[in-house]
């Protein structure tokens, strides 16, 4: 079975559906609040776990009912608590989503505990890291453990994505430690200095990562689909086309998709496919984890595209 690790957040999430979304000082009516658990690490842990992974997850929550139910929900979803660390004195993440009619979404987060994991913290957890075929981080705890979980991946040859998510300027030293960087074209844009608006423009961006120190660039283009770049070779893979529904949760459950994919022996020209599948499908749903598909739903999904 693949080994995935994930070092990241969680959070709980409220959602709002919405006819729009608001401009600056504008109040828009929605629907009902929808309660949820998310957090792009949470995700990315529950979305490998679904895609058939052996997942672990390293994550600080607070000793709040919000924790408790984080905790709980992730243990049914298969992923042991050896990694869960609970914290005093702070609350666990939340996330305040509104989502329009085509899925489009705006996303306000109080990190709360998620900014407690420091490399002291996730450093107790370092055995994971050498059980790890791939290691899988965002940018939702600090800068400092993301480095750290890097390094320490690099010393057992584990294989590292980094989902540069939320969007944040990056050193050099720390980009050099990513065999996988995965951008959106927004995140693209910002660390690389090109206005990222198709596959032509994701090329030169994705070159200039590159020439930056990451091994590898898949950059992210919605319903154009993924630029995949490596210094020999520029690939695009399309998107699968599907009705948009909500699209939390998509870039996650591409990022695992990816992960499990490559964890378990494939190459990249595998595992993007059941990347795409996996994002395609997460968008067809309403929410973060709730729309995370299986294995099983993404290989019918193939399936049928094919026939």
């Amino acid at each position: 079975m693949p080994h995935v690790l994930v070092i990241g957040s969680a959070n709980v999430d409220f959602t709002v559906g919405v006819p729009r979304l608001p401009q600056e000082g504008e109040t828009v009516l929605g629907g009902a609040l929808h309660a949820s658990h998310g957090g792009k690490g949470a995700n990315q842990a529950v979305a490998a776990r679904r895609l058939g992974a052996e997942v672990r997850f390293v994550v600080c929550l607070g000793r709040d009912a919000h924790g408790d139910l984080i905790a709980e929900q992730l243990m049914g979803e298969g992923i042991p608590a050896d990694g869960l660390i609970r914290v005093e004195e702070t609350a666990t993440g939340v996330a305040l989503i509104a989502v329009d009619a085509e899925g489009r979404n705006q996303i306000a987060v109080a990190p709360g505990a998620n900014l407690r994991l420091v490399p002291e913290l996730a450093g107790r957890h370092a055995p994971l890291v050498a059980w790890a075929h791939v290691l899988l981080c965002q940018l939702e705890v600090p800068i400092p453990t993301v480095h750290w979980a890097l390094a320490t991946a690099r010393e057992h040859a584990a294989l590292t994505i980094l989902n540069p998510a939320p969007a944040q300027a990056l050193p050099d030293t720390l980009l050099s430690l990513v065999d996988c960087l995965t951008p959106n074209a927004s995140e693209a844009t910002l660390l690389s200095g090109i206005t990222v608006k198709g596959p032509e423009t994701a090329t030169e961006a994705a070159q200039r990562l590159l020439d930056r120190g990451v091994r590898r660039t898949l950059i992210t283009l919605g319903p154009q689909g993924v630029l995949f770049c490596d210094g020999t070779a520029a690939l695009h893979f399309p998107a699968f086309p599907v009705q948009a529904v909500d699209t939390t949760g998509a870039g996650d459950a591409f990022n695992s998709g990816l992960a499990v994919g490559l964890a378990a022996g494939g190459t990249w020209e595998e595992a993007i496919p059941l990347a795409n599948a996996a994002a395609a499908l997460a968008c067809t749903k309403r929410g973060a984890q709730t729309s995370l598909p299986s294995r099983a739903e993404v290989e019918t999904f193939l399936r049928r595209l094919k026939s």
